[in-house]
C-alpha cells in the first residue's frame, strides 16, 4: 500500500475519532442540569411563559441536529411538545449565521388557547425588551432564521370549542421566505381523512384539497405588507360535491352534497387578526338535503309546538356572508316535493341562530301561497323554530274572518305587524 494512502486512512481515523470524541462530550455538556437550565430560563424570557424541558440533545446520525425534548410551555392551558429537532445549516452557522434548513416538531398538542397566550407574552416580553434598549433598525420582514422545511408528525390543533383535529405536514420555505409549497394530511378528529395542498405559482398559490368525497380549488393571492400597511390575503375557491357535514363537523345539522363559489379577503397587520378580519361571500347549492333537529312541516302544522325530526329536501340554495365568526344567510330557497321555504338567517360567532323562514306546506307550496312565518332560535347544533306571538294573533283573526286559507294569511299579516309594533 503506498504510504501516502495509509496516512491519509490515519488521518480520516483520528479524524473520526476526534468527531466522536467532540460528540460525547458536547452531549454530555447540553445534557446537564445547568445547561437545561440555562436553556429554560432563556426562553422563558423570550416567550414571557415559563417553559420546562426533559432533556436536550444533540444527534450526530442521521443528520446532525440539536433537539429539545419533554417542551412544557406552561401557558394555561399547557402547550406540549414530545420533541423539537432542529438542522442547521452548518455553512452558515460557521460563518456565524443562524439558518434552519429543517425544523422537525413530534407528537405535539397546540390548544388555541394556548397559542394566544404564549402570543401575548412574546408580545409583552418584546415591548419590555425594547423600552429597557436603544432604539434599533427594523427588523427584517422575514427573519433569517426561520427554517427552510418544517414537518409536523403527530400534531395536535384544539381549537376554543375543545374540538381536536390531528395532521401530518410538512412546508418548504423559498428564497424569498414566502412559502413555496403545503400538504397536510388529516389523521384524525375534525376534518379527518382531508388532504390539503397549497403550491405556489408564480405570484399566487394554488390550493386544492380533497373533502367529504368532493374537492375545493382555486387560486389565492398574498401581498405581504410593509411598514405601517396591512398584509393582503384574497382567493377564489370553486366546491364541488362535498358532503356538507364534512365540513360542519362535528355537527350534523344539515347534511347532502354542496356545490359553492366563495371569494375572501382579510387585512391584516398581525397574523394573530388574520381570522378576525376575513369577510368571505359564497353562492351555494346543496343537493339532497336534511336538515337534522327541525321538522318544518310539524313545526307548521303544529303551530311551533312540535318541531324536532328532521326536514328533506330536493334543493338548498343562498348565499352566506361572513365577517370573522359571524355568518350571514341571505335569500334562502329550500323545496321538496311538499314544501317550500325561503328566509334569511345570521350566526353569532358564539353558535346561536337567529331569523326568520317562511314555509307552504301541500299544494299551497306548489301555488306560490302566502308561507307560515316560523322565528328561527337556538345554535347550529340544536336548532329550533317557532311561531311568532304576533303571527298566531294574526292566524287567530284570519281563522275567525276566513277558515283555512284566511289562519296562513293572518299568520302573514300579523307577524309583519309583529315586526313594525315590536312585541
Amino acid at each position: 500500500m503506498p504510504r501516502i494512502v495509509k496516512w491519509l486512512l490515519i488521518l480520516a481515523a483520528g479524524a473520526i475519532l476526534l468527531l466522536a470524541g467532540v460528540a460525547m462530550a458536547l452531549q454530555t455538556w447540553v445534557n446537564s442540569a445547568d445547561f437545561r437550565g440555562r436553556v429554560e430560563r432563556e426562553a422563558s424570557a423570550v416567550l414571557g411563559v415559563p417553559l420546562h424541558l426533559r432533556g436536550v440533545a444533540v444527534d450526530v446520525w442521521p443528520l446532525p441536529a440539536v433537539a429539545l425534548e419533554g417542551v412544557e410551555i406552561q401557558s394555561k392551558p399547557p402547550l406540549t411538545l414530545e420533541r423539537v429537532e432542529a438542522r442547521p445549516v452548518w455553512a452558515a452557522l460557521v460563518a456565524g449565521r443562524l439558518e434552519i434548513a429543517t425544523l422537525i416538531v413530534r407528537t405535539a398538542v397546540l390548544p388555541a388557547q394556548a397559542i394566544a397566550s404564549v402570543a401575548a407574552g412574546i408580545q409583552k416580553a418584546r415591548h419590555t425588551a425594547t423600552a429597557a434598549a436603544t432604539p434599533s433598525p427594523p427588523a427584517a420582514a422575514m427573519p433569517a432564521w426561520l427554517p427552510r422545511r418544517t414537518l409536523l408528525d403527530d400534531v395536535t390543533w384544539v381549537d376554543a370549542k375543545g374540538v381536536s383535529m390531528t395532521v401530518d405536514a410538512q412546508m418548504h420555505q423559498g428564497d424569498d421566505g414566502l412559502l413555496e409549497n403545503l400538504t397536510v394530511k388529516v389523521l384524525k378528529g375534525r376534518l379527518e381523512g382531508a388532504q390539503l395542498h397549497l403550491e405556489r405559482q408564480g405570484a399566487r398559490w394554488m390550493f386544492s384539497a380533497e373533502l367529504g368525497g368532493g374537492t375545493i380549488k382555486g387560486p389565492v393571492t398574498f401581498k405581504p405588507g410593509a411598514a405601517g400597511v396591512a398584509s393582503v390575503l384574497e382567493g377564489a375557491l370553486d366546491t364541488a360535491d362535498v358532503e356538507v357535514s364534512a365540513i360542519t363537523a362535528p355537527s350534523r345539522t344539515l347534511t347532502g352534497r354542496l356545490e359553492a363559489h366563495t371569494t375572501f379577503r382579510s387585512n391584516f397587520k398581525e397574523p394573530g387578526a388574520l381570522a378576525d378580519t376575513l369577510q368571505s361571500q359564497t353562492r351555494f347549492t346543496v343537493h339532497n338535503a336534511t336538515v337534522h333537529g327541525v321538522d318544518l312541516a310539524q313545526a307548521v302544522k303544529s303551530a311551533g309546538m312540535n318541531r324536532a325530526g328532521e326536514t328533506r329536501l330536493d334543493t338548498l340554495a343562498g348565499h352566506v356572508s361572513t365577517q370573522g365568526a359571524a355568518a350571514q344567510l341571505t335569500n334562502l330557497v329550500a323545496n321538496s316535493g311538499v314544501l317550500a321555504a325561503n328566509g334569511n338567517v345570521a350566526v353569532a360567532p358564539n353558535r346561536s341562530l337567529s331569523g326568520h323562514v317562511s314555509v307552504a306546506l301541500g299544494t299551497s307550496a306548489l301555488s306560490g301561497a302566502v308561507g307560515v312565518p316560523l322565528v328561527v332560535g337556538g345554535t347550529l347544533d340544536e336548532p329550533s323554530v317557532t311561531v311568532s306571538r304576533s303571527a298566531l294573533v294574526g292566524a287567530a283573526l284570519g281563522t275567525m274572518v276566513a277558515p283555512g286559507v284566511g289562519t296562513a294569511v293572518g299568520e302573514k299579516i300579523g307577524d309583519k305587524l309583529g315586526r313594525l309594533f315590536g312585541k
